[in-house]
């Protein structure tokens, strides 16, 4: 269950954040995942909650956004959305693929006041 430790990094990012930005409270964060991080959403924003209780971003809206894996094949340079777990051009099917999108772990936002 890697939620739990991503949860903690992003909550230390979010605090020095606000700490940073003189915010009073954190009303909302929006955070960016690439499909191959493989986040569970709803373990995240528990793991979230609890990472983050008793603190400026205790009562914090957690957005998620989820990237879908985009790769570029290296024999014919096709580039194709992965659907199905099917890691293979849909052009040329070979499996000598570079990722694009998919590893993505970021926050995108803090909002508050």
């Amino acid at each position: 269950m890697h939620e739990i430790s991503i949860a903690e990094d992003l909550t230390a990012i979010v605090l020095e954040t606000a700490e940073k930005e003189h915010l009073v409270r954190v009303t909302r964060v929006s955070i960016i995942f690439g499909q191959l991080v493989q986040i569970v959403p709803d373990i995240f924003k528990f793991a979230f909650s609890e990472t983050v209780r008793n603190t400026v971003a205790n009562d914090a809206v957690v957005d998620i956004e989820i990237v879908p894996v985009m790769m570029i094949c290296k024999n014919c340079g096709t580039g194709f959305q992965v659907k199905d777990n099917l890691f293979a051009c849909h052009n040329c099917y070979s499996t000598d693929l570079e990722i694009v999108h998919g590893k993505e772990l970021f926050i995108k936002s803090i909002e508050g006041e």
